[in-house]
């Protein structure tokens, strides 16, 4: 299957705004959010800072009416260079671009499966900056086949998770977990399509170096086919 055709099956599974968060949200309270480096405002952010970023965002959304913060795929971000996990000297080498959709929303918040899957694995990913608490889904329709991961979860949420356990769209999968639980971030969802999982088990890159990005542009899908925020 060619990617383009991949991509077209993979947006024909939802019609419209498909929430991964609380459906009491709706589409008119997402405002887009840049974090990439190209947004000079941040400069003046402490973006080392998980509170700092939070205060970034309430003020974002408070100017913008907005109630949910979204954004990230592909973007540049400065966000992980307080991270050996992901640091390095080489900008060629560095792991800096975002292969997933970020949702900002209050710690606490149901996750949502956006079609129907099974738990393909779930690992809490200790690592400084990483994950946390991680779910990967798995979703067969016909011959389409692919995985959605679901990062920067509650501990909660693996408490009593079974691989194979199967969700129906819209089902409530997680909550969304608190900063010293996610990784050390402000509360958020980090969503990512992935074509082939490469063995990984609970966990899947989420940020890319540059040289690696020609492949993970393949293998990991704009989120946007299936929201459609």
């Amino acid at each position: 299957m060619t990617n383009l055709d991949f991509n077209r099956k993979l947006s024909a599974l939802t019609t419209g705004f498909t929430p991964v968060i609380d459906a009491a949200y709706k589409a008119e309270d997402y405002r887009f959010l840049d974090l990439s480096v190209d947004n000079s405002i941040l400069k003046e952010v402490d973006t080392a800072s998980a509170e700092a970023i939070q205060l970034y965002i309430d003020a974002f959304l408070s100017k913008t009416n907005g109630r949910v913060a979204y954004g990230g795929y592909l973007e540049k971000r400065s966000i992980y260079d307080r991270s050996i996990y992901f640091n390095n000297e080489d900008p060629q080498l560095r792991r800096n671009i975002h292969l997933g959709l970020d949702i900002w929303c209050p710690a606490g918040t149901a996750i949502l499966a956006p079609v129907a899957g099974k738990v393909h694995s779930f690992k809490n990913n200790k690592n400084y900056g990483d994950y946390g608490p991680c779910i990967i889904l798995e979703h067969q329709f016909e011959d389409l086949q692919f995985y959605t991961l679901y990062g920067h979860l509650s501990l909660e949420s693996l408490a009593n998770l079974k691989t194979g356990q199967f969700f129906e769209a819209g089902e409530r999968i997680a909550f969304l977990g608190e900063t010293h639980e996610n990784g050390d971030y402000a509360p958020h969802l980090h969503f990512q399509i992935v074509k082939d999982m490469q063995q990984n088990v609970g966990d899947y890159p989420g940020v890319s170096t540059q040289n690696n990005l020609p492949f993970y542009l393949e293998n990991c899908p704009d989120p946007e086919l299936l929201l459609k925020i």
